[in-house]
């Protein structure tokens, strides 16, 4: 009677152990890939279950979105220029089983796979294309690295280049690019400008020439602009009608007068004769 109770306690207690031992909890972002004897069973959760002890070993995957920083790379871009570019990458895994067996740290390798495909990428692209388009470098380095990684599991969603740094001599060189750029978009758009001004004005000749008043008026609008100023000398413009048909009366004069001395010579001609 006296060993029973002790071997019961024993029995109980080792009980407990195996109990304990047995119980798992998986989170709801988590799965548990079980190995019963070396080969694998399944991933489970989330939630509680049971495994064999001893028999049975499970390892833990999260299945959330990782943030991978991917340190500065310095490389020479397709047109001989060093940059060195830094770049993040969010990916996740979309099989545990997969993530676990075929590769032995998936974070690592990822990690790897990013920063080497990170410098062949830059290696091809000329440097106007990794400053101007961005967009499209990020969608080739997330199509490249998703393929290496799809045979463990890992879905790679994003890939974006954070900064590029240039030395300073490149620095000063596209200074001054940017600058011959905006002069020359500066002249081209005075040269435009004067080029519709003088159309214009043009335009407003041949209308002024076509109306016999408009240029009064214009007169008269000047002569308005003028008093508005406080000005001591003050200009009263002529209306060109009245200068056009003083002209015209003056021209007939002199006319009749070159026509009378003409008569007047051929009147002493012939008397001569």
């Amino acid at each position: 009677m006296n060993l029973v109770f002790p071997i019961l306690c024993v029995f109980g207690v080792g009980l407990v152990v195996i109990l304990v031992a047995s119980v798992r909890i998986v989170q709801e972002y988590e799965r548990g890939v079980i190995f019963r004897l070396g080969r694998v069973m399944a991933a489970k959760g989330p939630g509680l279950f049971f495994i064999i002890p001893i028999v049975d070993r499970m390892m833990k995957v999260d299945l959330r979105t990782i943030t991978l920083d991917v340190p500065a790379q310095e490389a020479i871009t397709g047109d001989n220029v060093t940059v060195k570019v830094n770049a993040v990458v969010y990916f996740r895994v979309i099989d545990p089983v997969m993530a676990i067996v075929q590769v032995e740290d998936f974070r690592r390798a990822t990690w790897q796979i990013a920063q080497t495909s990170l410098r062949n990428v830059i290696g091809q692209s000329m440097m106007d294309q990794i400053l101007q388009d961005r967009e499209q470098i990020n969608d080739t380095l997330q199509h490249i690295i998703d393929e290496a990684t799809e045979p463990w599991g890992v879905k790679v969603s994003i890939v974006e280049i954070k900064d590029v740094e240039l030395n300073t001599t490149m620095v000063r060189a596209m200074a001054r690019q940017a600058e011959a750029e905006r002069e020359r978009r500066a002249k081209i758009i005075q040269a435009e400008g004067d080029f519709q001004a003088a159309q214009k004005l043009s335009e407003a000749a041949r209308i002024m020439n076509t109306e016999p008043g408009a240029m009064t008026l214009r007169y008269l609008q000047t002569l308005v602009e003028i008093g508005v100023e406080q000005n001591t000398t003050t200009i009263f413009p002529i209306p060109i009608d009245i200068i056009s048909e003083f002209l015209n009366v003056r021209r007939d004069s002199d006319d009749r007068k070159i026509a009378d001395a003409k008569r007047d010579a051929s009147a002493d001609d012939q008397a001569t004769k």
